[in-house]
């Protein structure tokens, strides 16, 4: 049988690839590949209501396992409740709804051994053929990008009493900070069980599991929180882009179709890779042919809008990790979110206006004006010539 699309890898973005297809024009055969017993691996991914237009929360509701009609966040210095919706998927539910929609189109336990824009190589020797072929095995570093790193670790745990939250809190700077900034994310399932995670944007050097574990528990002794059980525990480092030489870095990719963090395709700034992963999926879905040679130039197009369109996250990220002392980082969140929620809103959804980036970069700045300054001009296009 001819494989129309081959998706190597079953995370987010190229499950969503395949269901929204599987949805939308079910003609086609469609193939996605997971190195896994299951896709999805072991995440929970947010979103918030105004990153997705109605008709993309419609067609994403059956793996939405929590929502929320408002969220919070806390400062040395501020405490505000944000009246926009939240929600969140978790990997087994992404498995479950994935296995079903996908039948046989999903192949787990396959180990790829090589790809091209064409065909799969498996370890196995085993060689499969597609009209194209799109790469979601997840980031890969680049001399061509400059990345600061979110490093995360998260518990799902079952306590012994209520833990009495209504809503989520989004970022809880209320922590000692350390080599960079630091915040605790807290999702509360259900009256007795949350999940927790200790969050650090830094450079380099994150912290070990060991220690993220502890802080945790730290934060629970806090709040008077004692835990039962330990349902989940999930650990990641999730790529921030400083600055790139997009032109260079799109030449080192030979032409081979990417998709979600493989393809820089989450939000510079927060991390948040589902709205993207929607919105590629979407997109796919519109394009009349998709095999490899109509595809190419659409989708070289479509990244080079996507990273144009962030332009404005990656200067601030640069006044994030660069600007300033590392542990009085939180002021540049906390000067944020004294903003308006509509402009807050359209920051996470990647759809700041001209008159909010004005606004976020206006008055006076939580970090020294020299060192913001400076932050904001470093990688120049000079720095990845001298550095190629």
């Amino acid at each position: 049988m001819t494989i129309d699309l081959i998706l190597a890898g079953g995370g987010l973005a190229n499950g969503l690839i395949a269901w929204r297809l599987r949805q939308t024009r079910p003609e086609l055969n469609v193939l996605c590949l997971e190195a896994d017993a299951a896709p999805g691996g072991n995440h929970t991914w947010s979103f918030h209501e105004a990153d997705l237009s109605p008709a993309q929360r419609r067609w994403i509701t059956p793996l939405v396992t929590h929502t929320w009609p408002s969220y919070q966040v806390h400062f040395p210095h501020l405490s505000r409740h944000l009246g926009s919706g939240y929600a969140s998927i978790d990997s087994a539910r992404f498995a479950e709804v994935m296995s079903a929609a996908l039948g046989t189109s999903l192949r787990c336990n396959s180990h790829i051994h090589a790809l091209d824009t064409s065909s799969v190589t498996f370890d196995n020797g085993e060689r499969l053929f597609a009209g194209a072929v799109i790469d979601g095995r997840g980031p890969q570093l680049s001399p061509h990008r400059v990345l600061g790193q979110q490093a995360f670790l998260g518990q799902v745990l079952k306590l012994r009493q209520p833990h009495g939250l209504a809503a989520p809190i989004v970022m809880d700077a209320r922590v000692p900070q350390g080599d960079g900034y630091r915040f605790v994310y807290v999702l509360p399932f259900s009256p007795d069980t949350l999940l927790i995670e200790d969050t650090h944007y830094v450079e380099r050097g994150a912290p070990d599991a060991a220690q993220l574990r502890e802080h945790i528990g730290q934060y629970l002794r806090q709040h008077g929180w004692h835990p039962e059980q330990v349902l989940r525990e999930e650990h990641g480092v999730l790529p921030i882009t400083l600055a790139g030489d997009f032109d260079a870095w799109s030449v080192e990719q030979g032409g081979q179709l990417q998709s979600g963090l493989r393809a820089g395709l989450f939000h510079c700034t927060t991390g948040y890779s589902l709205p993207e992963a929607v919105r590629l999926a979407d997109w796919l879905a519109r394009q009349p042919r998709l095999d490899h040679a109509s595809l190419a130039p659409a989708f070289a197009e479509y990244q080079r809008q996507r990273w144009q369109a962030q332009g404005f996250y990656r200067l601030l990220n640069r006044m994030l990790f660069l600007a300033g002392k590392p542990h009085q980082r939180w002021q540049v969140m906390q000067r944020f979110y004294r903003l308006s929620e509509p402009l807050i809103a359209r920051f996470y959804a990647g759809q700041s206006t001209w008159a909010d980036r004005l606004r976020v970069l206006s008055g006076k700045p939580p970090v020294p004006v020299g060192q913001a300054l400076r932050a904001a001009l470093r990688y120049s296009p000079r720095h990845f010539e001298e550095h190629s």
